[in-house]
């Protein structure tokens, strides 16, 4: 029996997943639901996502698909396993948003998915750390 490999997913990647039903998110979708994959995440990255079921333009989208932020909230926390915040990684993102989830890709040795270009162009400094960054979940791809 193989052990889940783990992955990261900023709050972008959270919403195509969980709010938009990006068609490209299919292969991360069945890897998690096969559990080849599991999502970890932090109680700050839940918050994160929160706030940002807020803003105008997705309450919107939520309401046309006639999903509440509380449908999303559950989803996530059926599928992401809550984690512990992770200690801080040797590597600084530009964008102090987005350092929750490179620490947490570190700390775990998980993949990152991420479409933020701050955290896509530390992919080789990343990778020397054990993660593997990409925008988007890719089979057979690290």
């Amino acid at each position: 029996m193989t052990t889940a490999a783990l992955v990261v997913l900023d709050t972008n990647l959270a919403l195509d997943l969980l709010v938009f039903d990006d068609p490209a998110c299919e292969p991360l979708r069945a890897a998690l639901a096969r559990s080849e994959l599991r999502w970890i995440a932090t109680a700050a990255m839940r918050d994160e996502l929160a706030r940002v079921l807020g803003y105008p333009l997705i309450v919107a989208r939520l309401a046309r698909m006639a999903r509440s932020a509380q449908q999303v909230l559950a989803a996530f926390d059926a599928q992401a396993q809550a984690m512990p915040a992770a200690p801080a990684a040797t590597c600084r993102c530009d964008d102090p948003d987005d350092q929750v989830f490179i620490d947490l890709a570190v700390a775990h040795g998980a993949r990152l998915l991420s479409k933020d270009r701050a955290v896509l162009v530390m992919h080789q400094h990343l990778a020397g750390l054990g993660v593997v960054v990409s925008a988007r979940y890719e089979i057979g791809a690290g």
